[in-house]
């Protein structure tokens, strides 16, 4: 099958989408499927690298996310590329500037389109001019006006899904399909990190990673890490990301005297991660807006618990205290990361986080979301009446052509 994904955000991207996205395509190729990539330009990569069926095209940074990107042309290029590749489908990860492509594509081509829903939008709606622009109350519509005439959209939760159905979305598949971790790309340990930050071998490690946004709620982390250096005085906090919140997060470090217990150690590659995990004792989230929790289906596949606030994603995978944690506030987070830094690891521990990943790992994902494929292609009915001209009705292509026109206008 020739799978075509449009996604405002990838490597060399760092995010749990793109993590995702990328998880995604090495399943889908080991299966044997061509999966081609539709995605913005980046500072990072030069105009004249080749990537082997990775497509980009011209962006300008997000104003709201200065590390997000938005595509500004590449309609035509698009359906162009689309139909000398002959895509069987188009797997849309963003609503926005290459989503919309993605959804003109597909509708060109006459092939079903489908959609993953990443991101939960009234958590982040502060971000987009202070909530001006983008107000909470405003997501479902724009949610639903963007899945309209979608084939399907994939929840990596339950929560996920509730949130869809509660917009309105109830006219197409809704299936659960939790984000798979590539576990053979972790790979072993290669630096030492004790040494590069000055942490002694036995003393215990707390480990955030993560973007730092003011509603991933770090401060809440490092609070409650204060008060457990009253009985854990050796042990560390080591945060790793970058954001928005980092100023913040450091000055609070700095009030509360905690520099050296504390460190920053900025954003992390991907083919790093696996040395930070296995740093740590216990990996930790304070967020209450999580929805796929890839981060912590690393943190298990690299053999470590987690302590996190419950989910409905995460009540289903915490089924034994090997593999974590899940609390509803402030005193039970504290307690919760202070068990894990006494808890010894044991090789009981070790099997249940194993058992417990295998549920997850890159393959089933990839399994799993080729099975939606099918489906949607099997159930694939072009509407016979549609205008071959266009393909889209002219409140449609309006508002794709002044969004690749100015992606920052309000009307």
């Amino acid at each position: 099958m020739k799978i075509g994904l449009f996604t405002d955000t990838y490597f060399p991207q760092v995010s749990g989408v793109a993590t995702s996205i990328k998880t995604l395509k090495d399943a889908l190729e080991e299966q044997g499927h061509e999966v081609y990539i539709f995605t913005t330009t980046d500072p990072k990569v030069s105009k004249d690298e080749k990537e082997e069926r990775i497509f980009r095209f011209s962006s300008l940074p997000y104003f709201g996310f200065k590390d997000r990107r938005l595509t500004f042309r590449g309609l035509i290029r698009a359906v162009e590329i689309a139909k000398e590749v002959d895509l069987d489908i188009v797997h849309t990860q963003t609503e926005f500037s290459l989503g919309l492509i993605g959804k003109y594509v597909a509708r060109r081509l006459k092939i079903p389109a489908i959609h993953t829903y990443h991101t939960m939008y009234e958590d982040y709606t502060h971000y987009v001019a202070k909530g001006i622009l983008l107000r909470p109350s405003a997501v479902s519509h724009l949610v639903k006006a963007y899945l309209k005439s979608m084939n399907g959209v994939i929840a990596p939760s339950e929560r996920v899904k509730e949130s869809l159905l509660s917009y309105g979305v109830d006219d197409i598949p809704i299936p659960v399909i939790p984000t798979g971790v590539a576990v053979k790309e972790l790979g072993d340990g290669k630096e030492d990190l004790h040494a590069k930050y000055g942490i002694a071998k036995d003393a215990p490690v707390v480990l955030s990673l993560g973007r730092l946004a003011f509603e991933k709620n770090i401060a809440m982390t490092i609070s409650a890490f204060s008060e457990i250096l009253e009985t854990v005085p050796n042990a560390r906090l080591v945060i790793a990301g970058d954001g928005p919140a980092k100023k913040s997060l450091q000055e609070q470090v700095e009030d509360l005297e905690l520099q050296d217990s504390i460190t920053f150690v900025g954003m992390v590659d991907h083919d790093q991660v696996a040395d930070y995990y296995r740093l740590a004792t216990v990996f930790v989230s304070s967020s209450d807006s999580e929805t796929q929790g890839l981060t912590f289906i690393e943190a298990l596949a690299s053999d470590r618990p987690f302590v996190a606030i419950h989910s409905p994603y995460l009540d289903q995978l915490v089924k034994d205290p090997a593999i974590g944690q899940l609390v509803d506030d402030y005193d039970e987070f504290r307690d919760a990361v202070e068990s894990y830094l006494k808890r010894p690891f044991s090789k009981e521990d070790e099997e249940i986080r194993k058992q417990a990943v295998k549920n997850v790992d890159a393959t089933t994902f990839g399994k799993r979301v080729f099975d939606f494929y099918e489906t949607i292609i099997h159930n694939y009915e072009q509407d016979e009446t549609e205008d071959d001209s266009d393909q889209l009705n002219d409140d449609e292509i309006g508002y794709i052509k002044r969004l690749l026109r100015n992606p920052f206008r309000r009307n």
